[in-house]
């Protein structure tokens, strides 16, 4: 590989990173989302800042741009890819980790958009028209070959979760192509787009639409059946209003707030998957 060629690939590398982190800035600034993390404030979380989410999504640049990068190497989904993504996904993680004092912050987002961020570079060598069905789908094949250099570790809130209620969680997510964003986060963002709904609008319905539908195994966790039922009911409600465009919807959205706070059910799942949707629709657009 000669020296331009070096240099144009690190280049596209780093714009797949910026991508990634981009989409994280954008889904924690997001504002208002319902009991999470935003510019208003902690939420349902106690241990987690704006600044402390942003700081976290920053330091996670690196970890993106390697993945791109042993995607562009390998140039096909192998066991290999699998495992080389896996081990830079777990140094990202500590290296997440040493910037938040031990707060998991994207531990759900590295998952996601890692497999996405390499599924969209090994994509970029078969066609200039980048399609995020595509781009699902190539990240369904890395995540249904197992990281056989996984260390053993606790039992995680997820795999609890599944075992108590048998939610799928975010493991299932990638390895059907992430359903919950093709038949619902990326079509109600654009269509709120569509119907002249202001950006912020678009995306708090493109929240709502994933809240109405995912099992989110972090409000099973934090909250369990009653929790999850309340998230997916309130959120179809505030969406049979108009979203979050119409007066109605803003109200209807306030009271399911109130109600998420008061049952400590913070969807983070979902807010994972917000990123992964605004990730897919940025980089199918450019």
């Amino acid at each position: 590989m000669n020296a331009f060629v070096q240099n144009q690939t690190r280049h596209y590398c780093s714009f797949l990173a910026e991508c990634a982190v981009d989409a994280l800035m954008d889904e924690v600034n997001l504002t208002p989302k319902p009991a999470l993390v935003d510019r208003r404030g902690n939420g349902a979380h106690h241990d987690l800042t704006l600044e402390l989410m942003e700081r976290s999504a920053q330091s996670l640049k690196p970890m993106f741009e390697a993945m791109a990068l042993a995607a562009l190497e390998q140039g096909t989904v192998s066991q290999h890819l699998r495992e080389a993504i896996g081990q830079l996904g777990r140094d990202g993680e500590a290296v997440m980790l040493t910037e938040t004092q031990g707060v998991n912050t994207h531990r759900g987002a590295i998952w996601a958009l890692g497999l996405l961020v390499t599924a969209t570079a090994l994509n970029s060598q078969k066609t200039r028209n980048i399609k995020a069905s595509e781009i699902c789908q190539i990240a369904a094949e890395i995540a249904c070959l197992e990281d056989r250099f996984i260390p053993e570790q606790t039992e995680s809130h997820g795999q609890f979760v599944q075992k108590k209620y048998g939610a799928g969680g975010a493991k299932l997510q990638a390895q059907q192509g992430f359903p919950v964003i093709m038949h619902f986060g990326l079509p109600q963002l654009r269509a709120s787009r569509a119907q002249y709904h202001p950006e912020v609008a678009a995306r708090v319905d493109s929240l709502l639409a994933m809240m109405a539908t995912l099992k989110d195994t972090c409000v099973l966790y934090r909250s369990g059946e009653l929790g999850l039922k309340r998230m997916q009911k309130g959120a179809k409600y505030v969406l049979e209003l108009g979203g979050y465009a119409t007066d109605t919807g803003k109200r209807a959205l306030q009271f399911l707030e109130i109600d998420l706070m008061r049952l400590n059910a913070s969807p983070g799942g979902v807010a994972d998957l917000l990123a992964a949707t605004l990730f897919l629709d940025r980089v199918e657009q450019l």
